[in-house]
């Protein structure tokens, strides 16, 4: 029996998506539950997966087309029989067949794990995958990515033929189509650079207390709570109190109207293979260092893996972004409307200091507050980001709510 393959009922607040990856092609046998398609759109991506065991019977929407919430993109015939792969009857056979699923790629990779691969153009047979059943992971890909970068140096001289060969003034360029994810990233921020009146200021903070305490503490910290005590759980914990505060920080511009939220939620940027998300942890208030550690490395997993759904980035009243991860120094964070201000991490770096008349050399970083001016005044947004650097300089200070 023929059945209907229907894109997923989006959310409220997106309009539309695009078929990103067919998993399955034509007249190939899947399995009741297995990926069939991904659906991108400008927030996730969504996975559709089949009603029953059966075969794909027609493609209607291909790859790259648009579809609204609930089309129909293909067609599903179930309990017919298809191609499938080989069976291992034979002891000869056994060896065999992982081979051939690796050349078609389909039936073996992730979705992350083709996308990697046909970003750094390698070929997924040559990838060894650790998941389950063989499947190649993202990785796996990038672990294949990353040794055969280190062995290039030691390879001879001949590998890098194949670029001395490009013709003298040849200019090559590759035009990619923007993802639904980086057009909305792309219009979002400059969105916020219109709209909004944006200012940043900067301070520096001490991490030498903070870091003192983690290395105190880690180990039991670890026993305790199954997972280790970073700095981005002081630092979400630190705005927390700060915000109740500055209640202007914490709040949103809707038309005319200034909302004050009596509750922190805060996002916390992390950088994907498609673009920069933010998911939220809501209620931080309530929850101490370890639940935070556990809510970010959680999101974190769910944003690489392309897991994170609508309602894991839905709201937010204040958020944070650590580009000291990927080395920079300083920088001036974009908002993310309609929230009214962003606090930037930065590299933690030695630096010669004066104390007491003496000089010292500590580990310092630079942070810095992007505000909307419309909203919040100057002062306020200097004594909130001095409000976190003494939490920060003296952690005491967090839980005594001095």
């Amino acid at each position: 029996m023929s059945t209907e393959i229907k894109a997923p009922v989006f959310p409220e607040s997106v309009a539309e998506g695009t078929v990103a990856t067919w998993h399955k092609q034509p007249g190939e046998a899947c399995s009741r539950d297995e990926l069939i398609v991904d659906i991108e759109t400008d927030k996730v991506v969504l996975e559709v997966v089949a009603p029953a065991d059966g075969v794909i019977e027609e493609i209607l929407k291909g790859e790259g087309d648009t579809c609204e919430s609930g089309e129909v993109i293909g067609k599903f015939k179930a309990g017919a029989a298809g191609e499938s792969k080989p069976a291992e009857s034979k002891p000869d056979e056994k060896a065999e067949a992982p081979k051939e699923d690796a050349a078609s790629g389909d039936a073996i990779l992730s979705p992350a794990a083709r996308k990697l691969a046909e970003e750094n153009n390698v070929d997924p047979a040559a990838v060894k995958g650790t998941g389950k059943d063989g499947r190649v992971t993202k990785e796996d890909v990038q672990n294949h990515v990353a040794s055969s970068k280190s062995s290039a140096p030691a390879a001879a001289k001949p590998a890098a033929m194949p670029e001395v060969s490009m013709a003298p003034g040849e200019r090559p360029e590759k035009r990619v189509p923007m993802t639904r994810l980086r057009a909305s990233i792309a219009k979002r921020l400059v969105d916020a650079q219109q709209t909004a009146a944006m200012l940043t200021t900067f301070n520096e903070v001490n991490m030498a207390p903070i870091m003192e305490l983690r290395k105190q503490y880690q180990e039991s910290f670890v026993k305790r709570h199954g997972i280790k005590l970073g700095f981005m759980s002081f630092f979400t914990k630190a705005a927390t109190e700060a915000l109740k505060r500055f209640p202007a920080v914490n709040a949103s511009i809707d038309g005319n109207d200034m909302v004050y939220h009596g509750y922190q939620d805060i996002g916390v940027a992390v950088s994907t293979d498609r673009g920069l998300v933010v998911p939220v942890v809501r209620d931080v208030d309530a929850l101490g260092l370890a639940d935070i550690e556990k809510k970010i490395v959680e999101y974190g997993t769910k944003a690489k893996d392309g897991k994170l759904g609508i309602e894991d980035m839905t709201g937010g009243t204040f958020t944070i972004t650590n580009g000291g991860i990927f080395g920079s120094l300083i920088s001036t964070p974009i908002l993310n409307p309609p929230q009214t201000a962003i606090l930037g991490m930065h590299k933690i770096q030695e630096r010669p200091m004066a104390v007491n008349g003496k000089v010292e050399i500590l580990p310092m970083m630079y942070l810095a507050l992007s505000y909307d001016h419309r909203m919040i005044d100057g002062k306020e947004a200097v004594q909130f980001l001095v409000a976190i650097k003494e939490m920060l300089e003296d952690p005491a200070r967090i839980l005594l709510d001095v």
